[in-house]
C-alpha cells in the first residue's frame, strides 16, 4: 500500500475514497470513473486535474455487495491532503461497516474541516459516527425510514438526488453517484472536464441537486417532477401531517397552483392523495405488526381511532379490523 504525497499539481482536484464492507460498486464506480474521465482529455486515464485514493487501515481487500473485490491504494494520511473524502456505504444488514480505526480517521477529518461526503449509505455511518448533526442528508427512498428510526434528530429527505450542505454531502446513491461527481468537476475543474467526463459515459446531461428521485410514488401517473417531489414528501411525513401552504412552498408554487397542479394531473386533491397515502401505511401496519389500532391510527396522523375507523372504510370498503383479520398469518 502507498503512501498519498502532498498535493502536486496546484488546484488539483484530491478525493480520498473510504469503502465500507459490502460497498455498492455502482456507486463508487460511477463516481470515481467520473473523476477519472474529468482529469485527462482523450480517456486516456490519466491524473492531469484530478486525483484520487482508497484509503483503508488494513491491506485487506474490500468486498462489495456484488462480490467484487477492492484493495485500499493508500493508508489513513492527513485527511487536509483531500478536498473531499466520500464515505460510499452499502447494505444496511452489517452491523459493522467499518472498523473503528476508519471511525477516528473520519472525526479526526471533520475536525480538520475536511468535507465528508456520503454515498449511498455511507450516510448511515457518517451519522453513527455523529459528523451529520446540524447538516441535511439526503438518502434514497428505499432508506429513509431506515435513516429516520436510527437517527430520528437529524434532518433528512428522500426526494433529491444529492445534497451539498457546506462542509457535508450526502448521495442517493446509484447513477446520482455520477451526478454530484459532475458538480464537483465543475466547481473544481471546469465545465469542459464536466462535459468530457459526461460525454465519454454516455450521459446527456448530468442532473443538479434539485432534481428528484426516479421514484414513482403510490403508482400516481405523474410527469411534474414538482408533483412528484411533494408526494414523496406525503410519503414520508405521515404520522405529522405538513400543512399544504408549507408542501406548496418547498416546490416553489403557491396553495392555489399546488391544488391545480394535483388536480391537472391526478383528477384529486391534495388532502385526498394526503389522506390515501396516510390510510395506505395503515394497511401496511395492520397486516406487518399486532399494534393495536390507537397506536396504528396515531403513527398515520389520525387523532382518534373512530375516526380512523369510518376514513379507512371509505377508501378500502372494509374496516381495519376486517383487513387484519384477513392478513395471512
Amino acid at each position: 500500500m502507498t503512501t498519498v504525497d502532498a498535493k502536486t499539481v496546484a488546484g488539483r482536484l484530491n478525493i480520498g475514497f473510504v469503502l465500507a464492507r459490502s460497498f455498492t460498486l455502482s456507486a463508487f464506480a460511477m463516481f470515481v470513473d467520473t473523476l477519472r474521465l474529468a482529469s485527462d482529455e482523450e480517456d486516456r486515464s490519466g491524473r492531469r486535474f484530478a486525483d484520487w485514493q482508497v484509503l483503508g487501515s488494513t491491506r485487506h481487500l474490500i468486498a462489495s455487495s456484488c462480490g467484487v473485490q477492492v484493495a485500499p491504494t493508500a493508508n489513513f494520511v492527513d485527511p487536509e491532503r483531500f478536498d473531499y473524502i466520500v464515505v460510499v456505504g452499502g447494505l444496511l444488514n452489517n452491523p459493522s461497516p467499518v472498523d473503528d480505526d476508519t471511525i477516528a480517521y473520519l472525526r479526526k477529518a471533520a475536525a480538520k474541516k475536511v468535507p465528508l461526503i456520503g454515498v449511498c449509505t455511507g450516510t448511515f455511518i457518517l451519522a453513527e459516527a455523529g459528523l451529520m448533526k446540524g447538516h441535511r442528508t439526503c438518502v434514497s427512498w428505499l432508506h429513509y425510514e431506515a435513516f429516520r428510526e436510527r437517527f430520528p434528530d437529524l434532518e433528512v429527505r428522500a426526494d433529491r438526488i444529492f445534497n451539498l450542505d457546506r462542509t457535508r454531502g450526502s448521495c442517493a446513491g446509484g447513477a446520482s453517484a455520477a451526478d454530484m461527481a459532475a458538480a464537483i468537476v465543475r466547481r473544481h475543474i471546469g465545465r469542459a472536464a464536466e462535459r468530457n467526463a459526461l460525454e465519454v459515459l454516455q450521459i446527456q446531461k448530468a442532473r443538479s441537486a434539485l432534481d428528484i428521485q426516479p421514484r414513482k410514488p403510490l403508482a400516481i401517473e405523474c410527469e411534474d417532477p414538482r408533483l412528484r417531489a411533494t408526494i414523496i414528501t406525503m410519503e414520508r411525513h405521515v404520522a405529522n401531517v405538513i400543512p399544504l401552504q408549507k408542501l406548496a412552498d418547498a416546490v416553489g408554487l403557491s396553495r392555489r397552483q399546488l391544488e391545480r397542479l394535483f388536480q391537472e394531473q391526478t383528477g384529486s386533491s391534495p388532502g385526498h392523495i394526503y389522506k390515501k397515502l396516510r390510510l395506505e401505511r395503515a394497511k401496511q401496519l395492520l397486516v406487518q405488526t399486532e399494534a393495536p389500532l390507537i397506536e396504528i391510527a396515531l403513527e398515520v396522523g389520525f387523532e382518534s381511532a373512530s375516526y380512523f375507523t369510518k376514513a379507512f372504510r371509505m377508501t378500502f370498503g372494509r374496516t381495519p379490523s376486517q383487513v387484519r383479520a384477513e392478513a395471512p398469518h
